[in-house]
């Protein structure tokens, strides 16, 4: 009798195991952001938080966990389980360059994180103080090398896609500039708005404000093509200048191990949110585009990124605080 139960509970066991990634989420779902409230992957994360939760029927619930360039969200989120409820709402720092910049092996994305979906894409600006002697690109890269070692650029903290899309330039094109880090994208941009620094290369998210009130100046822009919300300025690319196409992502991430139905139908679900016109308005206004992906072509997309960045990030000789 005993064997019998036995062979019935196995039975249910393997019927439930399929059946249990089509069933989730039976509950609430984490969210782990790696950095503070009010920010360009915070916003991100509860546009699609809400839209989940409405779709799926229970709360997706956004943990801020901020610290050590995103290593801190990193590490927590890559010893999760792999049962689908507990998420990642990563960008490029804290995936790619954070345990190579904190020279810490607390987890690699390639084994660690299986990848979703990107969310959106936030292009850079080169922006600069009204105060600076340059109306295009080509001026200012006259100007600074004219005066190397003159100017001062404005980065939110060593190993951002700002800084090291700073570092590429630099190296690339034998230019020099003095780069002041900051604590985040608020105080370096309170300098440049007070012309204690010339110029930044920032998320648009931060700047566009700045640059239609006339309070810098922009030059050129990372993204692949012209932005609606700053028709007139080029692109880096359209000027010459194709390697410097930088962007922040954002993207949803679950641990490695996930099962495949639970992947699927956050996969499906995540890319009929980002097609939804009020979803892709919300995106546009925080200067950035809602930008899906398969999982395949999100892990692709991040082999070339970690190809591109990670030897910047060695040759400029780039460490944490």
């Amino acid at each position: 009798m005993r064997l019998i139960w036995i062979a019935i509970a196995a039975a249910a066991a393997m019927l439930a195991g399929p059946a249990s990634g089509q069933q989730w989420p039976a509950r609430n779902v984490k969210l782990i952001v790696p950095y503070p409230a009010g920010g360009n992957v915070d916003s991100a994360a509860r546009i699609v938080a809400d839209k989940l939760q409405e779709k799926l029927g229970q709360p997706f619930v956004i943990e801020n966990k901020a610290g050590a360039g995103g290593m801190i969200a990193g590490e927590a989120f890559a010893k999760s389980a792999p049962d689908g409820y507990t998420l990642f709402v990563g960008a490029n720092g804290p995936v790619l360059f954070a345990t190579e910049i904190n020279k810490r092996d607390a987890y690699n994305w390639k084994k660690d994180f299986l990848p979703i979906s990107t969310i959106s894409m936030t292009p850079l600006v080169l922006e600069v103080h009204p105060s600076v002697q340059a109306n295009t690109l080509k001026e200012f890269l006259d100007l600074a090398k004219r005066e190397p070692g003159k100017l001062t650029m404005a980065s939110p903290g060593p190993g951002t896609t700002n800084h090291l899309l700073s570092e590429l330039m630099q190296s690339s094109l034998e230019l020099q500039w003095v780069t002041a880090h900051y604590r985040g994208n608020a105080p370096a941009i309170n300098d440049l708005l007070g012309g204690q620094v010339q110029f930044a290369f920032d998320q648009l998210t931060v700047s566009l404000q700045h640059i239609k009130a006339g309070l810098f100046r922009a030059l050129a822009v990372t993204s692949p093509h012209r932005l609606k919300s700053l028709p007139d300025v080029p692109t880096f690319a359209e000027l010459g200048y194709k390697d410097f196409d930088g962007q922040t992502f954002t993207g949803l991430f679950a641990p490695a191990g996930t099962p495949a139905p639970i992947v699927e139908k956050l996969h499906e679900t995540l890319v009929a949110i980002l097609k939804d016109p009020a979803v892709i308005d919300k995106f546009e206004k925080l200067g950035g585009e809602a930008t899906p992906m398969t999982p395949g072509e999100f892990r692709a997309y991040l082999e070339r990124e970690d190809a591109k960045w990670i030897p910047v990030v060695r040759k400029a000789n780039i460490r944490a605080d």
